[in-house]
This record gives C-alpha cells, sequence and structure tokens, in this order.
C-alpha cells in the first residue's frame, strides 16, 4: 500500500535520534514536510534534516525543551509560521531519566519523569490542537512503552506510569478532538536505539530476544512505518488505538 502524506506538515518531538528520527525521515518519504525538534540531540537532528532535503523534501529544525511551557509554545508557532499549517504531531519526546524503584525514587525524580515524558507532550498538543482542526484531516499519535503492559520492571516504574498517564490522554483527547483530529498511539517493544545503549545491558537485550517469539527485537524503522500509517488517511477510521508493535512479546 502507498501512502501519500504530499501537502501535509508534520512536527516530529525528539527527532535526532532513534524512533524519533526514524519516523521524520518515513513521513518524508511519504511527502510531508517535517518540522525536526530536538532538545540535546542535535548533530543526529541536523543530520535527519540534511538526510530529508536530500530525499527532495522540506524540513524545519527546532530546538527546545518541552517542559517550558513558552519554549513548547515556541516551537509549535515556529513550524506554523514557517510552513503554513500544521496536519500530524508525533509527541514522540521522551525518556526514563534514571532506572529506579518507585519505593527508593526522589520526589525531584518522579516529577522530571512525568515533567518529560506527560507534560511536554500536553504544552505541544494543547498548542497544536487549533491548527491540527483547522487541517481537517489532523493526526496524533503519541509513543507509548511496552513498560506500560510489563508494569516497568528492572526500576522503569515511573517511567511507566508517566507512560500510562500519556496513554489516558491519548483516549481522552480521541474523544474530545473527533472528529476533526484523530488521536492514537504507538506501544513499541523492544527496538534497537541509542535508548537501550543506556538503559538495558546487552545480556539483557538478548534476553529481550529470547523472549519475543519473532526471535529478534525491532528497529526504529519499523515503528516509523506505523506512525506514517496512523497519521494517514489509511487509517481514516482509526481512533483511540493502541498500537503494539513488539514482535509478538506477549503470545508466550
Amino acid at each position: 500500500m502507498q501512502i501519500s502524506l504530499e501537502s501535509r506538515v508534520a512536527l516530529v518531538t525528539g527527532a535526532g535520534v532513534g524512533i524519533g528520527r526514524a519516523a521524520a525521515l518515513a513521513l518524508a518519504r511519504a511527502g510531508a514536510a517535517v518540522g525536526v525538534h530536538y532538545h540535546s540531540s542535535a548533530d543526529g537532528a541536523k543530520q535527519a534534516v540534511l538526510e530529508i532535503e536530500r530525499l527532495g523534501g522540506k524540513a524545519f529544525l527546532f530546538q527546545g525543551d518541552l517542559i517550558d511551557e513558552v519554549q513548547a509554545n515556541a516551537v509549535v508557532d515556529r513550524l506554523v509560521e514557517q510552513a503554513g499549517r500544521l496536519d500530524i504531531l508525533f509527541n514522540n519526546a521522551g525518556s526514563p531519566i534514571r532506572m529506579v524503584k518507585i519505593e527508593e525514587c526522589p520526589t525531584d525524580l518522579w516529577r522530571q519523569v512525568f515533567d518529560v515524558n506527560v507534560t511536554s507532550a500536553f504544552f505541544v498538543t494543547r498548542r497544536a490542537i487549533p491548527h491540527l482542526r483547522k487541517s481537517g484531516r489532523g493526526a496524533i499519535v503519541n509513543n507509548l512503552t511496552l513498560s506500560i503492559q510489563t508494569g516497568g520492571s528492572g526500576g522503569g516504574g515511573p517511567y511507566a506510569a508517566a507512560k500510562g498517564a500519556l496513554q489516558v490522554m491519548t483516549r481522552t483527547l480521541a474523544r474530545e478532538l473527533a472528529p476533526q483530529v484523530r488521536v492514537n498511539a504507538i506501544m513499541p517493544g523492544v527496538i534497537e536505539t541509542p535508548h537501550h545503549d543506556v538503559f538495558s545491558t546487552p545480556d539483557k537485550m538478548a534476553d529481550y530476544r529470547r523472549q519475543t517469539p519473532l526471535g529478534r527485537n525491532g528497529q526504529a524503522d519499523e515503528v516509523a512505518k506505523a506512525v506514517v500509517f496512523l497519521a494517514s488517511d489509511a487509517a481514516s477510521f482509526i481512533n483511540g488505538a493502541i498500537l503494539d508493535i513488539n514482535g509478538g512479546r506477549f503470545l508466550r
């Protein structure tokens, strides 16, 4: 199935690395102009812009700390000012920050994890909603995590809790914004990105492969294809859905 996003403008948060970078490139390949946001991954974001331009696409580069309301608003405002519209939002930015059991989690870390994974998406989404409504075919895709279902083992509880809140926000927005805007989410399993270079050991990654019926972990490009699908007219009757991308992890 050939998906076209010609004449649409997408914003990808956290697009300098991993799933975000892959999604920015995939959206561009489908024909969308892409706002490439980054917080600290400047080199990766700049490379993504260059690659989109080599593909013949159009990209806009924005830096911002999305837990700051003013900066989050500015990212959306600047994209609309430069591109003229906004049709697709992929709320990808997020991080566990640090692995810690809930009983040992400092209050400031708990708040930071929720700010990075939920509040940032709230700020960007709230600012984007009027533009997505105006589009007439607006679509939001939120990036969740497998740990919502597993319970955040290995110190990932605060992260799982924050992403669980984002899951509820996804379904709430799907009701509130319909019919003008569709809101869905992806729930990736273990995807081999720099995220796991920080938060998982090689032995743990091997365990994940053995636990997955397909016998391997996922790749960022495979997740990006799902983002493109949910953002497109091919998913025109999909709203409030959570799409598992985990190689059949829970079939065992």
